[in-house]
């Protein structure tokens, strides 16, 4: 019997000064068996910071055509698709045609600029791709979040992320790759 995805409710508050919203998600979010901790608070991280009514969790992982976090508008068209990791250009370029705008979360810290030199010069054709570095240890930080209920606090201003709750507060400054 296959291992089942552990369901985590997460009551998740926003105030982004650099783009003015302010908000509050009740979320569920299903942390696929192969998925670590850190790589599920990297998609609660990029939730944040392109939160909106309409931004969702998709099938990602199970399914090859969604994208793991997508914004996708009334009619079906794909505003925002949102992947993870180090993709490679084949999969950036399919993403690049089915949506307006496509951003690229990057976390594997000593990995990534390896992976960026291989990778920019293809990769800068894509003009609606934004590839966004989020540094290595802010993001192992980010563990100490986790547990069956969470509650954080995302404060974004000038794209300094402060992620909080009760205990613990954690500094994110995202790098922009392109």
């Amino acid at each position: 019997m296959a291992p089942k995805s552990t369901v985590y409710k997460v009551n998740l508050q926003i105030a982004d000064m650099d783009r003015h919203y302010y908000g509050e998600h009740p979320l569920t979010i299903a942390q696929h068996p192969s998925e670590t901790d850190t790589r599920m608070m990297v998609r609660l991280l990029a939730f944040a910071l392109n939160a909106s009514e309409s931004l969702q969790f998709s099938k990602g992982l199970c399914v090859d055509d969604e994208a793991e976090l997508w914004d996708v508008d009334l009619s079906g068209v794909v505003d925002l698709w949102v992947e993870f990791g180090q993709a490679d250009e084949k999969w950036l370029r399919k993403a690049c045609g089915r949506a307006k705008n496509v951003i690229l979360y990057t976390y594997g810290g000593r990995s990534v600029p390896i992976w960026w030199q291989q990778n920019q010069s293809s990769l800068s054709r894509y003009k609606n791709l934004k590839i966004v570095n989020f540094p290595e240890a802010a993001v192992e930080q980010l563990a100490a979040f986790v547990g069956r209920n969470m509650a954080v606090q995302v404060n974004i201003n000038e794209s300094q992320v402060w992620l909080s709750n009760a205990d613990i507060s954690v500094l994110v400054e995202p790098e922009i790759l392109q």
